[in-house]
């Protein structure tokens, strides 16, 4: 397989987003992208780009060209990306920066002469931290609500040769899943999850991230194992690092001192960066 390329963000501003996934470069509405575009001149070679009210669409306005899928490389895995109607690309590239901290965390437990630590990844979307866990020996439960992006995730194992790898594929909601491991007595070495700020369950069940997040997390220390390590990801805009912090303090009783916090971003090739969510990350949860 040649190399699909690399994936960056090439200019920002005007509410809008300039990235290069592999060989497409991709326009598209971000409304945190405020001030000037630095590098105009760039967009006009845009390959993708989203409108909101009509879609997408490829050279000459062709949106014909725009539902073919591609493949790029981040972090020493295969992606298939391609267009969605709610004109997202299947990654969210600013999610590569949470990777080493992953595989530090399995790995530490595999230095230990512990088996594959088990896992578990809920709204886990099409599988990037799923597929670099499994990479580093971890044993992962990828729960994600809706079947097609299961099944997207689950080619992105295929092409990223991991296919083979002990990766659970379970089309679920992340409550009433959690609620059942509990009840399973099944226990995990970790938890991962980047909840939506808002949507809904596999059975149709509602989720608003103000008030189910917490109940979830609650449910989430259920199933850890002692000095088990979690991953809480956000891009609803009024939770900050500080916000998401404060609520794995409450909600899976960690000490102020074993969380930490920052935002989650993305730096321009011009050095500018572009804050697009929030973390809080903890090892040792009780």
């Amino acid at each position: 397989m040649t190399d699909p390329g690399k994936v960056e963000l090439v200019d920002f501003g005007d509410a809008a987003r300039l990235e290069r996934f592999g060989d497409r470069l991709v326009d598209r509405p971000h409304p945190g992208a405020t001030g000037t575009r630095w590098h105009p001149e760039a967009w006009r070679d845009a390959d993708l780009r989203f409108d909101r009210d009509g879609g997408w669409t490829g050279p000459g306005g062709d949106s014909g060209a725009a539902t073919e899928p591609w493949l790029v490389r981040i972090d020493g895995l295969t992606m298939q990306l391609r267009p969605t109607d709610a004109g997202q690309v299947g990654l969210f590239p600013e999610h590569a920066a949470m990777l080493p901290w992953l595989r530090d965390r399995v790995n530490e437990r595999i230095e230990r002469g512990a088996p594959p630590p088990a896992v578990l990844h809920l709204f886990a979307y099409t599988g990037l931290a799923t597929l670099a866990m499994a990479h580093a020996g971890a044993a992962v439960a990828h729960v994600d609500s809706s079947r097609p992006t299961v099944a997207w995730a689950r080619r992105n194992a295929e092409v990223s040769d991991l296919a083979d790898h002990p990766i659970r594929w379970i089309v679920d909601d992340a409550r009433g899943f959690t609620e059942r491991e509990s009840r399973r007595h099944r226990r995990y070495a970790g938890v991962v999850l980047d909840p939506p700020t808002y949507g809904h369950g596999a059975g149709g069940r509602a989720w608003r991230i103000e008030t189910d997040l917490e109940p979830l997390l609650a449910g989430c220390r259920q199933v850890m194992e002692p000095g088990g390590f979690v991953l809480l990801t956000a891009h609803t805009p009024s939770l900050g690092p500080d916000d998401l912090g404060a609520i794995l303090v409450r909600s899976m009783r960690q000490s102020h001192e074993a969380v930490g916090v920052g935002d989650l971003g993305l730096t321009a090739t011009d050095g500018r960066r572009l804050e697009l969510g929030a973390f809080a990350r903890a090892d040792g949860a009780a």
